[in-house]
């Protein structure tokens, strides 16, 4: 099937701020010695996702995926699966290769920069069964509101990547920005809300929970999961 041309969702404020932090010894290993089995380099053509996994699965997309506990979580718990994780921050991303290299993982792989790069340019239309956005930062600030990631143009090219009937499934523990994204996924014509109210859903089976999330929960802090599934 011809691929449509790429949406150009290019921006001048970017939704995170690049703070790298000091890799540790360990991590930094992981990165020299597991990287070029299990992460894709950043760049400007569409990869063989297939070919890179060397096994037909279905494929799931996780967005800045942190240190990577719940992700990898997920791939060892949904071996029937691909998962492709995107990570702009290096100590996330050699944490999370020790963490595939200790579990034997062959069902991930990770990518180190802007996940809208890799959306545009690496991720084919209609190829992911479920694009993954959990916690990503609110900034809470009006002032900062603008770069928060989900907006019309991110959404819309979400839509372009999942096939039908795919899910986009988000999280977040800040009210006004799970406000924000219900608020913003009402105006998407090609996705349906997976609630029966509309709004929020309980967390799936297939979410772990981290510890700083159940953490939060034990300090009455509320978590929201929205769910969207494309027309």
């Amino acid at each position: 099937m011809q691929q449509s041309p790429p949406i150009n969702i290019k921006r001048t404020i970017k939704s995170f701020v690049l703070r790298q932090g000091r890799l540790s010894k360990s991590q930094q290993r992981a990165i020299d010695t597991l990287w070029p089995d299990f992460g894709i380099d950043m760049g400007e053509a569409q990869v063989d996702w297939e070919r890179e996994f060397k096994q037909k699965a279905p494929l799931v997309l996780e967005i800045g995926f942190g240190m990577g506990q719940s992700l990898v979580q997920q791939a060892e718990n949904e071996p029937d699966k691909n998962f492709i994780g995107i990570e702009v921050h290096k100590p996330g991303v050699g944490t999370c290769l020790k963490d595939i290299e200790r579990l034997g993982l062959n069902n991930l792989k990770l990518m180190n920069g802007d996940a809208i790069t890799a959306l545009e340019h690496m991720i084919p239309d209609n190829s992911l069964l479920r694009v993954q956005l959990y916690f990503p930062d609110p900034w809470h600030k009006k002032k900062h509101n603008k770069r928060r990631i989900v907006n019309t143009k991110f959404v819309q090219v979400i839509g372009d990547k999942l096939v039908s009937e795919g899910c986009f499934h988000m999280a977040t523990d800040w009210k006004p920005y799970a406000e924000h994204m219900l608020e913003v996924m009402q105006q998407a014509e090609n996705f349906n809300n997976m609630s029966e109210d509309n709004d929020y859903c309980p967390a799936p089976e297939f979410r772990p929970t981290t510890k700083f999330e159940t953490r939060g929960i034990k300090l009455g802090h509320g978590v929201w999961d929205l769910l969207y599934k494309k027309n």
